[in-house]
C-alpha cells in the first residue's frame, strides 16, 4: 500500500514538472577493449556514483504494485535468418511492411526517453538483431546515453564471429545466444537451416573477445533435446559460460503442447545425479535465473522457470516491438502504439503519460501455464522472446588452443576411431557432435550409426537377446481375438490397468533398397540435404517416443531406452535399420520398435528422393520381443 501511495505521488508531481531521472553521473560505460582489471574498477565506481545520487525512479516506469522497470527491450527486427520451430510457425509470420516498422530514429528517441526515467539496461533482439545493417551504429549511439549500464543483444549467432569485433568497439557488453542443440544434424531439424559451425564460432569469439560469462540460451523440449543437458551442462567446465536452460513456452504457432515442456525441478533432478555437488548461487534482484554451479567448473547453468515457477513479483522489463509497440508483459496480449504516436508528433509529456498508463494496467503476474496456451499473442519470432538478465562486463580473454570450433568440457562418452581421436583429442567434442561431421563417412566402404555410444561399458543395452522379466504369471496362448475391439465390435484402447509391470524389450528391423547412385552419396555423404544416416536415426529415436501419438489405441509409453542402428549393405544397395526399445511397465514396447524402424525408413526415403524415386522400403518387421504375459517371441 505503501509503495502505491508514493508510486502515485511521483507521477503527480512528474507530471506537473517533467523532473528526469537522470542521475549526473559521469558517462564512463564500461569499454571492452581495455584491460580488464580497469575496466572492473571503473564500472563499480561508476555503480556507487549512481547510488548515491540516484534521484528517485520515475513513477511513469512504476506500476501499481510497486514494481520499477529499468530494463528495456527492443526488437531491432522481425526477420530471421533460421526458422526455429518453437519460435516461428512452420507457415512462417506476416511481416510488417518497412514503412510501419521504426526507423532508426524513432528507436533512439524511445531508447533516450525510457533512459532518462530510469531504465540501465537495454537489450536489443529480433527476429535476429544482426541482420539489421546499422546494429553497430545502433550500439554506439546507445552507448552515449548517460545513465546507461548496459548494451546487451540476443542472438542465434550466425552473424555474430563476423560482427562482434565491430560491436564490442561500439560499446556492447552482454551476449546471449541461442543454441539449442550440440548436434548439427538435430540443429538443422530444429532450425530448419544449416550454420551450426557458425554459432560454434560466435560462441567461440565471444570467449576470445573477453565477455564473461557468455549466456546459451536453451529452450528445452521433451523428445526433441532433453538428453543433452548433460552435455550441455558439462560446457561449463571449461568454459566460462552461463548455460541457461528455458522452459517452453506457448506463443503462437508453436503448437505448444504441456507433455512437451519439461519443467525445472525435472531437469534440476537429471542434474543433480550426474553431479550431486551442484550448489545453488544467490539470486541478484529481478534476476529472472535460478543458478547453480558444479564446484570446480569455470562457469555455471541457470533455469529460466516462466512456466512452473514464475517471477512475476520481481519484473522489472518492457518490451517495445520492431513496429514500436509498448509491451508490459511477454505473455500479455495488450499493446500500445508508440509509434502512431510519435508520428502524429506527441510530445514528451504525452508520451509519458501513454508509457505510464501502460506500466500502471501491468497485472500482477501472468496466467497459469495452460491459460497463457489459450491466449492470443504474437508469435515469439514478433516479440522476442528469450528472457535474459544481468550484466556482463568483459573479462581477461579465454581461447581455446586456438581452434575456432573448440568446445571443452563436454563429457567423453565413446571411443572413436583412431583418426577422430587425433582430430579431435582437444576439443573433447561428444560423439553426436562427431558423427555427423562430413569427414566421419568420407573415403570408408562402410558407415555404421548407433544411437547408443557406450554399448561397451553397458553390455546389456539393448542387446537382442532374452532377459528374464521382472514378474511373470507364465506364458498364455496367443488369443484369437482382436483386443482393440469391444463387445460390439467398436475400437476401444486395451485396459492395462490390472497387468504387473514388468520388463519389456523389443527389437524390430527394415530395409531401404536405394540403388545403386542413391546408395553411393549416403555411403560418402554427399547428400546436398545432409547427413542421411544421423537425421534417420534421430527421426527413429524421436518416433519410438512419439507412437502413442501416430498410432491411436497404443498405450503412452516410458521408454527407458531407445536405440537405431543402421548398416549399409552394398550387396543389395540398401541400408538396414534395427531398432531396440525397452521400457518398465504392463504393455509392450513392439509398436514403439516397429514405428522407430518405419519412420526411420521413411526418413531415408525423404532425404534420397531428389536423386532417385526407385526407393524401396520393406521388411518392416517385428524380430523380438520379451516380457509380456503371453511369452517372448523371436523370429527365426
Amino acid at each position: 500500500m505503501a509503495a502505491r501511495l508514493v508510486s502515485r505521488k511521483l507521477r503527480q508531481v512528474l507530471r506537473s514538472s517533467l523532473r528526469s531521472c537522470n542521475s549526473g553521473a559521469p558517462v564512463t560505460q564500461p569499454r571492452p577493449g581495455e584491460p580488464s582489471q580497469s575496466v572492473a574498477e571503473e564500472l563499480s565506481q561508476r555503480r556507487q556514483f549512481l547510488r548515491e545520487h540516484a534521484a528517485p525512479f520515475s513513477a511513469f516506469l512504476t506500476d501499481s504494485f510497486g514494481r520499477q522497470h529499468s530494463y528495456l527491450r527492443i526488437s531491432l527486427t522481425e526477420k530471421c535468418n533460421l526458422r526455429c520451430r518453437y519460435c516461428m510457425p512452420e507457415e512462417g509470420v506476416p511481416l510488417t511492411p518497412r514503412a510501419e516498422l521504426l526507423t532508426t530514429e524513432e528507436i533512439l528517441t524511445l531508447a533516450r526517453l525510457f533512459v532518462k526515467e530510469g531504465v540501465d539496461k537495454i537489450r536489443l533482439t529480433g527476429g535476429e538483431p544482426l541482420i539489421r545493417p546499422d546494429v553497430v551504429d545502433i550500439v554506439a549511439q546507445l552507448h552515449q546515453l548517460e545513465g546507461l549500464r548496459t548494451i546487451g543483444i540476443t542472438t542465434n549467432g550466425i552473424n555474430l564471429a563476423r560482427l562482434l569485433p565491430q560491436l564490442q568497439k561500439a560499446g556492447l557488453n552482454a551476449i546471449n545466444i541461442s543454441l539449442d542443440t550440440l548436434v548439427p544434424a538435430k540443429f538443422e531439424f530444429i532450425v530448419r537451416r544449416k550454420g551450426f559451425h557458425k554459432v560454434m564460432e560466435g560462441i567461440h569469439k565471444a570467449i576470445e573477445l573477453g565477455y564473461n560469462p557468455v549466456k546459451v540460451n536453451c529452450v528445452v523440449m521433451r523428445g526433441l533435446n532433453e538428453d543433452e543437458l548433460l552435455d550441455f551442462v558439462a560446457l561449463t567446465e571449461g568454459l566460462p559460460l552461463d548455460v541457461r536452460f528455458i522452459e517452453y513456452m506457448p506463443f503462437d504457432g508453436n503448437k505448444w503442447n504441456f507433455k512437451k515442456m519439461v519443467s525445472y525441478k525435472e531437469m534440476l533432478d537429471m542434474l543433480r545425479q550426474q553431479w550431486p555437488e551442484l550448489e545453488k548461487l544467490p539470486e541478484e534482484e529481478s534476476s529472472t535465473a535460478k543458478s547453480f554451479k558444479i564446484p570446480g567448473f569455470r562457469g555455471h547453468v541457470s533455469f529460466i522457470t516462466s512456466m512452473s515457477e514464475h517471477f512475476c513479483g520481481t519484473c522489472n522489463r518492457l518490451r517495445i516491438t520492431a513496429d514500436g509497440n509498448l509491451k508490459v508483459c511477454l505473455f500479455g496480449n495488450s499493446e500500445v502504439s508508440l509509434r502512431d504516436h510519435l508520428r502524429a508528433g506527441a510530445s514528451v509529456e504525452e508520451l509519458l503519460a501513454i508509457i505510464g498508463a501502460a506500466v500502471g494496467r501491468k497485472k500482477r503476474q501472468h496466467a497459469g501455464m495452460f491459460s497463457i496456451s489459450q491466449t492470443k499473442n504474437r508469435p515469439m519470432i514478433l516479440i522476442v522472446l528469450f528472457l535474459r538478465l544481468q550484466d556482463s562486463p568483459p573479462a581477461i580473454p579465454s581461447t581455446c588452443s586456438g581452434d575456432p570450433l573448440c568446445v571443452q568440457g563436454l563429457r567423453h562418452r565413446t571411443s572413436f576411431s583412431n583418426r577422430v581421436a587425433t582430430l579431435w583429442t582437444k576439443c573433447r567434442l561428444p560423439w553426436t557432435y562427431l558423427l555427423a561431421q562430413r569427414w566421419l563417412g568420407s573415403g570408408s566402404p562402410q558407415r555404421h550409426y548407433s544411437s547408443h555410444s557406450d554399448s561397451e561399458t553397458h553390455p546389456k543395452c539393448l542387446r537382442p537377446v532374452s532377459q528374464a522379466p521382472a514378474a511373470r504369471s507364465g506364458p498364455q496362448p496367443a488369443s484369437d481375438q482382436l483386443t482393440h475391439l469391444d463387445a460390439e465390435g467398436r475400437a476401444a484402447m486395451v485396459d492395462v490397468g490390472g497387468k504387473p509391470d514388468t520388463e519389456r524389450v523389443a527389437m524390430a528391423s527394415a530395409v531401404v533398397l536405394l540403388g545403386p547412385v542413391a546408395f553411393r552419396l549416403v555411403q560418402e555423404n554427399q547428400l546436398k540435404k545432409g547427413d542421411a544416416l544421423v537425421v534417420a536415426q534421430l527421426a527413429g529415436i524421436q518416433a519410438a517416443k512419439l507412437t502413442s501419438q501416430l498410432i491411436p489405441l497404443c498405450h503412452h509409453v516410458a521408454l527407458s531406452h531407445v536405440q537405431v542402428r543402421l548398416e549399409l549393405d552394398s550387396t543389395r544397395h540398401a541400408v538396414v535399420i534395427q531398432a531396440s526399445c525397452r521400457a518398465q511397465g504392463p504393455t509392450g514396447v513392439e509398436m514403439e520398435a516397429l514405428t522407430s524402424a518405419a519412420v526411420a525408413a521413411l526418413t531415408l526415403y525423404d532425404m534420397c528422393k531428389a536423386v532417385s524415386r526407385d526407393i524401396v522400403l520393406g521388411e518392416i518387421k517385428l524380430l523380438s520381443k520379451t516380457g509380456g504375459q503371453r511369452g517372448d517371441f523371436h523370429r527365426s
